[in-house]
């Protein structure tokens, strides 16, 4: 009989690198939301200032700006810090 060595262990998979394209797509756009956020602020800064209080109709467009501005922050957030990869992939 011959003495035959079994193949050696796959190594563990290394989770998938993000390409530096779509981190660069994922900031421009988080950047472009922003803006709603920026203007929200602005807006309803103004409208607290010179009354007291938001107007009851600018208020729903401040918090859909607001909205925004926080999802452009996270997709911002999320760009910049990359996918964690989930605890079964981690295990040996």
């Amino acid at each position: 009989m011959s003495n035959i060595e079994p193949p050696p262990a796959p190594s563990p998979a290394a989770p998938p690198q993000r390409s530096g394209c779509l981190t660069a797509i994922m900031v421009i756009f988080g950047v472009i939301m922003l803006l709603p956020g920026l203007c929200a602020l602005l807006f309803g800064g103004a409208s607290v200032v010179d009354g007291g209080r938001i107007d009851s109709d600018i208020a729903p467009l401040v918090f859909v700006g607001l909205v925004v501005g926080i999802g452009g922050v996270a997709l911002i957030w999320a760009a910049i810090r990359g996918r964690k990869a989930s605890p079964a992939r981690n295990r040996p």
